[in-house]
């Protein structure tokens, strides 16, 4: 079996306030938003280069939803993506700028690249560095 690439999904409590945020703060553009009712999200597509995430709302009643939270209601995490950027300084002052909270200060890492680690307003911890695992080939397979 082949997998051509692996998708974040993520449910937010104000769905399109974290679309808003995300593409200001860290440069997401909307790929796809569909809305659904009273407000919420039924299911969004956020791309960033070849990346995407895909974002629901937690109260739009969806099977998936009735599945999963948001870290804000849950008090920990669940998951937390991982982007390469090929600038991440820039996205680190973006994200400072609108408010993101900073968790790993930027930094450049003993394995390669340069990287940080910050939360969302909904508590969601996004990564952004330049390592980027699969332009080096693996020490121990």
């Amino acid at each position: 079996m082949k997998a051509s690439a692996i998708i974040p999904a993520l449910v937010y409590n104000d769905t399109p306030a974290a679309i808003a945020w995300l593409c200001q703060a860290f440069g997401f553009k909307k790929h796809l938003v569909v809305p659904g009712e009273n407000g919420t999200v039924s299911h969004a597509e956020l791309t960033m280069g070849e990346a995407m995430v895909m974002l629901g709302s937690a109260s739009s009643g969806s099977d998936y939803a009735k599945m999963t939270r948001s870290p804000i209601d849950l008090g920990c995490q669940t998951q937390s993506p991982y982007l390469v950027v090929e600038d991440p300084d820039a996205v680190y002052a973006s994200a400072k700028k609108n408010g993101a909270r900073m968790v790993i200060d930027i930094k450049d890492e003993d394995y390669g690249g340069r990287g940080f680690t910050c939360a969302d307003p909904e508590g969601y911890l996004w990564s952004f560095g330049s390592y980027d695992p699969w332009k080096k080939p693996p020490e121990h397979a």
